[in-house]
């Protein structure tokens, strides 16, 4: 059962708490407060062991949420919520708040597909990680977060009329299993859920880990992992002032284990800022993959009123094994806005049709997309390199398509795809039939990546990967990884459940093997 309550003062230090440098002694530290970290404390502390979490970015209450959609990014996100790829240029968000990505997802939660943790374990000599393996995990994490598919009262024509549109043309689709409780359909999972109905890691596992004894330190910066022989001692770093990044007091955290779970892109930007830390094999901050996005804007004849109703209600993974999963969408106007064509009177109108209108979307499995997080000389902040390969532009365009069938299908009077080279908008599928003709390249499509994957994946051969299955590193007896980075492959469909689901297994693990 969850503890569904914002903690209470006192209860997470913050920065005006901090008076001085200071030294922190636990079993086990854990860097990243988002959902694999959130997991891991709260299951340690249910263990009885002294767990410090350690968050870099602050804690926010609904009085503290902003409903403006590039406000609310300025203050919730990395750098601003203007991070991007270089290369293929492609903006990604990484939260910097306590609870991290849960704070502002869309609280998806579907099982990764067998085939795709069996292809994981075949491709990357691993054997306990099929589904069977991590279905007792999911089963756990699922039962304390509340998760349970969108029922019809809060989904909104917006995600019903995508149902519709599946079901006229035969492709399967099915509502979207979501970590909330209570959920009032009012579409502000991006900007935070004032009705705290989203079990978010901040009003669920981080409360419940409290409750149990653990310590939560949030504006605080991790920028090294201390280690003797092969084993870590300690992470060391600075408060951060929050918004505003002003360096203060030093601080130490002494530990018998290190968790890193500061995400993705995070983790390996510490490694390396730790001489190189684990890395023998070479793979820490390679194998950078996202599941891009692609998105169509469809206008109906009837009112839609998107603003209301689950932010992500529907999804459909009839194609997953092309892949690509559909899901439905909705974000404030302003960031809708950006991808919105015309200039002047011409967006005005537009943007007048937005009552009318919904947005849905595929997230694409670009396994021969690759990157590398690649650390700055003065700052904690990555350079992310990426390359869109042309047989993943492909998908992309197959995606387009689909998604213009399903609009059209369900009704759609109009669409607008936002790719260079066709129409703004398209009135009838026939016109839609240029999405597939076209020869597409990867600069003609807008994307976007916030699903990170892979720069410090499992391996069973430690010359090939950074940790084992039990996201131990190889190089270290007592330093563990517990984030997206660890997934050998992307997972086709959205992370966080199985993010969790193998932080709930690592828990396991460290408890036994703490002395």
């Amino acid at each position: 059962m969850s503890v569904t309550a914002t903690p209470g003062e006192g209860e997470v230090r913050v920065f005006a708490d901090y008076d001085g440098d200071f030294v922190e002694e636990a079993d086990v530290v854990v860097v990243g407060s988002g959902p694999t970290g959130a997991v891991v404390t709260h299951e340690l502390a249910r263990a009885g062991r002294k767990v410090v979490l350690l968050e870099e970015g602050p804690p926010f209450t609904p009085d503290d949420f902003v409903l403006e959609g590039a406000a609310s990014m300025a203050r919730t996100m990395r750098e601003g919520g203007l991070r991007a790829t270089r290369g293929y240029v492609m903006p990604t968000m990484q939260p910097i708040a306590l609870g991290g990505g849960s704070l502002v997802n869309s609280a998806i939660c579907p099982r990764a597909p067998a085939k795709v943790l069996d292809d994981w374990c075949t491709r990357f000599d691993l054997s306990r990680t099929h589904l069977a393996d991590l279905d007792p995990h999911y089963d756990a994490v699922a039962d304390f977060l509340g998760i349970a598919p969108t029922p019809d009262d809060v989904q909104g024509p917006r995600n019903l009329r995508f149902r519709d549109g599946c079901k006229e043309l035969g492709y399967s689709s099915e509502p979207i299993p979501r970590n909330v409780r209570g959920c009032r359909g009012s579409g502000e999972c991006f900007t935070g859920c004032r009705n705290r109905a989203k079990q978010s890691m901040d009003v669920s596992y981080i409360p419940a880990a409290i409750a149990l004894g653990a310590r939560v330190l949030t504006s605080v910066r991790v920028v090294k992992v201390e280690t003797n022989g092969r084993r870590a001692e300690a992470v060391v770093g600075r408060v951060v002032e929050p918004f505003t990044g002003k360096l203060g007091a030093r601080f130490r955290v002494n530990a018998r284990m290190v968790v890193l779970a500061a995400g993705c892109v995070a983790t390996p930007v510490i490694l390396h800022k730790s001489g190189n830390l684990a890395n023998r094999s070479g793979q820490v901050g390679e194998n950078l993959q996202f599941h891009p996005g692609v998105a169509i804007t469809g206008v109906f004849p009837e009112r839609t009123h998107p603003q209301f109703g689950a932010t992500q209600g529907y999804q459909s993974l009839q194609f997953i094994e092309q892949g690509f999963k559909l899901e439905t969408l909705w974000a404030p106007p302003a960031v809708l806005a950006v991808r919105t064509p015309g200039f002047g009177y011409e967006l005005k109108k537009r943007l007048a049709e937005v009552p009318y209108s919904a947005t849905w979307d595929a997230i694409t499995s670009c396994h021969n997309s690759l990157g590398k997080v690649v650390p700055r000389r003065r700052s904690m902040d990555p350079v992310l390199k990426y390359h869109l390969h042309d047989d993943d532009v492909k998908i992309m365009q197959h995606a387009f398509w689909v998604l213009a069938e399903i609009f059209f299908a369900a009704g759609a009077r109009k669409i607008q795809t936002g790719i260079h080279g066709l129409a703004e908008e398209m009135n009838s599928l026939q016109e839609a039939e240029a999405i597939r003709k076209t020869k597409m390249r990867a600069t003609d499509i807008v994307t976007g990546g916030n699903h990170v994957f892979c720069t410090t994946r499992m391996h069973g051969d430690p010359t090939k990967g950074v940790v084992d299955e039990d996201g131990q590193c190889h190089d270290l007896e007592n330093l563990y990884i517990a984030d997206t980075g660890i997934f050998p492959r992307c997972s086709a469909v959205n992370p966080m459940f199985t993010g969790m689901a193998l932080a709930h297994r690592q828990a396991g693990v460290i408890e036994d093997r703490l002395p």
